[in-house]
């Protein structure tokens, strides 16, 4: 019987420590996934701003080359 407990203490010890770096990796996927979420929004609102000022040099350089004309 004592050798029960002490393989069953043990599983009790392995499945706690199991139990705890499964919920710390959690933790941790969860802000990574987080911060992935907001870098791809912050890419998509720099992607925009590069799109207006694009179309604003074009813009500018259309009326630049008609003006030197």
């Amino acid at each position: 019987m004592a050798r029960n407990d002490k393989l069953k203490n043990a599983a009790v010890k392995i499945g706690t420590a199991a139990g705890t770096v499964d919920a710390k990796a959690h933790k941790a996927l969860n802000k990574a996934v987080n911060a992935v979420e907001t870098a791809k929004e912050e890419l998509a609102e720099v992607t925009k701003q590069l799109e207006a000022l694009k179309q604003q040099i074009a813009k500018s350089s259309k009326r630049l080359q008609n003006a030197l004309k």
